[in-house]
């Protein structure tokens, strides 16, 4: 064994760090998917690529490696120069009975803390009288089976025309004795594309950009504006509804897949939270926007020269936002609401002045 392997191995178990100290050395990645639009990304940055059980600085997991690293019994820690692609507990918000969870619960703190995001409203969704949330009410009715029988049911009396959607908690079954069962199939690209109809040129996909520009020439910009807002609304608070359970764990960042359907009204409601978003590009124009994607993920979770660093303050420059759109900064938003504060006292102080 080399002085080098060596060297690595110790790095194994991230009780020594000297990676940083030498300017020669390429960050060392590892990933479980076979993906182009991964490998040419960190092969553009001159990566180079190492086995699971080799030292690595960045490692874009599966989330079944991203638990056996975590794991209390693995005895894992990583090193200032590690990376990787999930935190500990994300399944708090993308597992769907947990995200739905963690937003009523949130909607209780905002309620019992006066919070005006938690104001309710008479409602006559599905022909019963009954209360929503005004601002928080982009999560659609949900009951976890079998605990909520009873409940669902009661539901679905109320208005049996509705469609519901059911998520299975089976796992997928490959086998041909599944092939009848319609209950386990995927109702994306990945069963869409073996269909007659499939157009393999713009793989069923429209861009985000395509999509508002058919809505506003259909609906109009103002209402197309809203929609959009909403989609920001409802992703800012989703997050916001699972920062106090997720694991604050400098080493990890996501990139999160939403899944949001818009009814007639044009009101975006919250599906589910993906995990690992499918990577495989069906089109040339799903090839180059997922390309994109991972590049500025990049751009955006690591610091300036490129090299994994917990320690530095994770704020990117504009420029390495790239083309995504930064929906909140906490900072300005804490400010805002300090200010929106001592602006009510002040109103309150005078009012009190002239009474």
């Amino acid at each position: 064994m080399t002085q080098d392997q060596i060297s690595r191995k110790a790095n194994f178990y991230g009780r020594v760090n000297n990676f940083a100290d030498n300017e020669n050395s390429s960050v060392a990645y590892c990933t479980d998917f076979d993906k182009s639009i991964l490998m040419n990304n960190f092969e553009k940055r001159g990566w180079v690529q190492v086995a699971s059980e080799e030292y690595w600085n960045f490692y874009w997991a599966c989330v079944q490696s991203c638990r056996n690293i975590f794991s209390v019994d693995s005895g894992y820690r990583m090193n200032d120069n590690q990376m990787i692609n999930h935190f500990p507990n994300h399944y708090e918000l993308s597992r769907k009975d947990l995200l739905v969870k963690n937003i009523k619960r949130y909607r209780k703190d905002l309620e019992r803390d006066g919070n005006g995001l938690a104001e309710k409203a008479e409602s006559n969704w599905s022909n019963s009288a009954s209360t929503r949330y005004l601002h928080l009410d982009f999560v659609p009715i949900t009951f976890v089976l079998p605990a909520d029988y009873n409940m669902f049911v009661e539901e679905y009396r109320k208005n049996p025309q509705s469609t519901w959607i059911m998520k299975p908690c089976v796992k997928y079954d490959t086998s041909v004795t599944e092939l009848d069962n319609m209950y386990v199939h995927l109702t994306n690209v990945s069963v869409q594309k073996h269909g007659t109809e499939y157009n393999s040129l713009h793989g069923g996909k429209w861009s985000v950009q395509n999509l508002a520009l058919y809505l506003e020439g259909t609906h109009g910009k103002e209402v197309t504006d809203r929609l959009f807002g909403s989609i920001s609304w409802l992703i800012v608070h989703s997050l916001k509804a699972v920062a106090p359970v997720m694991a604050n764990d400098r080493h990890c960042f996501e990139c999160y897949g939403y899944d949001i359907i818009i009814d007639n009204n044009l009101k975006p409601w919250l599906v589910e939270v993906n995990a690992s978003p499918s990577l495989t590009s069906t089109t040339v124009t799903d090839r180059i926007l997922k390309y994109k994607l991972i590049d500025n993920i990049l751009s955006v979770v690591l610091p300036p020269d490129g090299v994994p660093d917990v320690r530095w303050n994770k704020i990117p420059s504009q420029d390495a936002l790239g083309n995504f759109e930064l929906l909140l900064d906490e900072e300005i938003a804490a400010q805002e609401e300090n200010q929106h504060a001592s602006h009510i006292r002040i109103c309150k102080s005078l009012a009190n002045r002239w009474k």
